[in-house]
């Protein structure tokens, strides 16, 4: 199992341990994409949606969610997260709503599962709010736009 942190030598699952490691700071940031049809965006944009302000309940949801990270992804280690932020693009011509999700914190290991958990969580509360008028919605391209911080230093994606 080279490679993989979380397997020990006989391929067992394990929490990686991170006492050793320097404390610095550590940033990620996230993003995923829900697509929809025109008059459901419509109905989000103007803030009409029958449940309510769709954006301000999907970052509060991405907030909490990142917060809940450990309890949610196995062998997540608990964080300190001095910071969370989820911020949403509203492409109308393409009928979709970006999210970027940004995590950071001072600490051992990095902030790249909370970062995709805030984007993703906020994507599904969106799909929840509206799914009574477009069950058709799609989320995609849920992926780790950067990271930066610790040993391994700074990701960018292309």
């Amino acid at each position: 199992m080279t490679g993989f942190t979380h397997f020990d030598d006989k391929g067992a699952a394990h929490m990686v341990d991170v006492g050793d490691k320097d404390i610095t700071e550590r940033k990620a940031t996230a993003t995923a994409t829900v697509r929809m049809l025109p008059e459901t965006f419509a109905l989000v944009r103007g803030g009409k949606a029958k449940k309510g302000d769709v954006l301000s309940v999907a970052r509060l949801a991405g907030i909490m969610a990142a917060k809940k990270t450990p309890d949610l992804i196995p062998l997540c280690h608990p964080l300190a997260l001095t910071n969370v932020t989820v911020e949403f693009t509203l492409l109308e011509e393409k009928s979709e709503i970006e999210i970027h999700a940004s995590c950071k914190l001072k600490g051992r290991t990095g902030v790249e599962m909370e970062a995709l958990t805030a984007a993703t969580v906020s994507a599904l509360t969106v799909y929840d709010m509206c799914k009574a008028v477009d069950r058709g919605m799609e989320i995609t391209g849920a992926r780790l736009l950067e990271k930066s911080g610790g040993k391994s230093g700074t990701y960018k994606a292309s």
